[in-house]
């Protein structure tokens, strides 16, 4: 880029995974950017003597870490739960260095996740449109390389103190706002994916979700996250493992083995790629047998592409 690069701090937030938490710091470990990057990593306490054992090997991995300009450690004395951990530690962080790159124990990133992460937020500074950067994308083909969206996301993502300022806490303003306005079925991709039930259920105590409600937050003001065409992030904690994630294989993707360069984009949502993304939200709700071909012919197709490049 042109101007003068500004590294952001990135904040992981763990808990009881070490498994998955080695994955995710390994990777970023192996990232462009990563010993020019200040790391933040918070511990939530053990909600119970069942986790205590988890929460002290994954104490003891953090202890171990190398490979980054810095790294310091929260330890959790008590357990915040993910919700308040993370709503809580971004605040924090935010409020001292004015942007921040957040990930959690179950991410796995490209190398140049980092690089696109810090592009985006060096770039996009100054655009109030823009709520926030983020390196995941939906496995979905023929996207351009960046593109906008409404609303935010939470699988690797930066913003800034001026973005995170606007996330409201209460979700039932936000669902108030999203009735008076007459924006749920927009916000649920046309009845794609049901994000205004997520919310609801936020509201009734059924789950306890800070990302539909920093979703909710950008959405609800019109604002736009940029997406990479190309997955920079994996995500890992399908496997039940994580709070509030179901074993499912539906955010399975393959991390890009190129960088996704920043340019110059109009700076709105870009509706070729949201369609795309609706069509794939609706995709996951057909019968697991017809899901399963669609899949395979996605990798036999990566696979004859792979062959064809060699």
């Amino acid at each position: 880029m042109l101007y003068p690069m500004q590294i952001a701090p990135i904040v992981l937030f763990s808990y009881n995974r070490p498994w998955h938490l080695a994955q995710t710091v390994e990777a970023l470990r192996q990232n462009e950017l990563a010993d020019l990057s200040d790391l933040i990593i918070y511990s939530d306490g053990p909600k119970n003597s069942d986790d205590l054992l988890k929460v002290e090997e994954v104490r003891k991995y953090i202890r171990t870490i190398e490979g980054f300009k810095s790294i310091k450690i929260i330890n959790r004395e008590k357990n915040y739960g993910l919700a308040t951990s993370i709503i809580s530690g971004v605040s924090e962080t935010i409020d001292h260095y004015g942007r921040i790159i957040v990930l959690e124990d179950d991410l796995v990133t490209a190398p140049y996740f980092l690089r696109y992460l810090n592009d985006g937020l060096n770039y996009y500074e100054n655009e109030d449109k823009v709520i926030s950067i983020v390196g995941y994308i939906y496995p979905v083909e023929g996207l351009p390389e960046t593109f906008f969206i409404r609303g935010t996301d939470c699988l690797g993502w930066g913003t800034w103190k001026r973005g995170w300022d606007l996330f409201e806490a209460d979700g039932e303003k936000l669902l108030s706002e999203l009735k008076k306005h007459k924006l749920t079925k927009q916000f649920d991709y046309n009845g794609a994916y049901p994000y205004t039930k997520m919310l609801g259920d936020q509201i009734q105590g059924k789950i306890s979700s800070w990302a539909i409600r920093w979703h909710a937050s950008g959405f609800v003001k019109g604002l736009l996250t940029l997406f990479p065409g190309r997955s920079l992030v994996m995500h890992i904690g399908g496997d039940g493992s994580g709070t509030n994630c179901q074993v499912t294989d539906h955010l399975d993707v393959q991390l890009s083995n190129s960088p996704v360069p920043i340019g110059d984009i109009p700076v709105l949502e870009h509706e070729g790629a949201r369609k795309k993304i609706q069509r794939y939200m609706l995709s996951l709700r057909l019968p697991f047998i017809i899901r399963l071909k669609l899949f395979l012919k996605r990798v036999i197709k990566r696979v004859l592409l792979g062959k064809a490049k060699e």
